[in-house]
């Protein structure tokens, strides 16, 4: 199986607003290296790279169509300190 994947989560009906729309996760290899070339580039970052309380560590953006973009490390979603919560 490729390392290289792309998850969308489509989320609409929600009770938070936090949840609501698009978000496109981009799993990248040296997550705080990636950024600062973003940033470099020019891009606005709205959250640098910080460690979340599921256990996962991101960097966030909202793209012009307010579409939640965020980068995080490849993850080994086998692993036991993994968990994602729906």
């Amino acid at each position: 199986m490729s390392r290289r994947q792309l998850n969308f989560f489509l989320t609409p009906g929600r009770e938070s607003s936090i949840w609501e729309g698009v978000w496109i996760y981009f799993e990248v290899e040296n997550l705080d290296e990636h950024i600062t070339a973003i940033i470099a580039k020019g891009i606005k970052v709205e959250e640098l790279p910080n460690d979340k309380q599921w256990l996962w560590r991101e960097s966030r953006l909202k793209d012009p169509d307010i579409c939640q973009v965020v980068w995080c490390p490849i993850y080994d979603y086998g692993s036991e300190g993994f968990r994602f919560e729906s």
